[in-house]
């Protein structure tokens, strides 16, 4: 593979992601904190990369990822609209639970979440996927990055990239909190987290 950095970002805040609800595919805009944390980010993507502008900027197209590098873009003086959206880095699909907290879905089906639980990187809910099946299409994304670049996607995709890139289990990196407003720096196998 080649040798590159990645300057990996979660989306900022949006109003599901306050009230604890899996979004998946559905395109949920940034609320009004989610578009400071992606402003801020632009401080830490220049203070760890220095020479901003010769960066691939990559992103998933759902709202609140492509939302969050254009403001981070525009923060670091480089026009906002021109990087690539790759669909390939979209959220992992929760199928019919999106939209739903874990609270609901406990309650509604305790079964299912338990299965979940017991394997959560080969379990696929409802018309959804699975972590194994969304590791695949990240790691085909992966492959076209091929320079040192900025990625935008979302808590799902970044903990796939770290178990792919840094070694982290499975079993650890599907349950990682994934901080919003940090960059996750993957370089030479290992990964280092820096906030504004």
């Amino acid at each position: 593979m080649t040798k590159r950095r990645i300057f990996l970002v979660r989306h900022g805040e949006t109003d599901w992601n306050l009230a604890g609800r899996l979004q998946g595919g559905h395109d949920i805009p940034l609320n009004d904190l989610g578009c400071e944390q992606a402003a801020s980010l632009a401080r830490v993507i220049e203070r760890l990369a220095g020479q901003v502008a010769p960066l691939d900027y990559v992103a998933s197209p759902l709202s609140r990822a492509a939302q969050t590098m254009a403001i981070l873009r525009a923060e670091l003086g480089l026009s906002p609209d021109d990087f690539r959206r790759e669909p390939r880095l979209k959220e992992i699909s929760f199928g019919r639970w999106e939209g739903n907290t874990w609270t609901e879905l406990r309650r509604r089906d305790p079964q299912a979440v338990a299965d979940h639980r017991a394997d959560p990187w080969r379990y696929r809910p409802p018309g959804g996927e699975s972590y194994s099946d969304l590791s695949a299409r990240v790691m085909a994304a992966l492959a076209d990055i091929t320079r040192d670049a900025v990625v935008v996607t979302h808590g799902g995709v970044v903990r796939a990239m770290l178990h792919a890139l840094t070694g982290m289990p499975a079993q650890e990196a599907v349950f990682l909190p994934v901080r919003q407003g940090a960059v996750y720096l993957i370089e030479d196998g290992a990964f280092e987290l820096a906030v504004a």
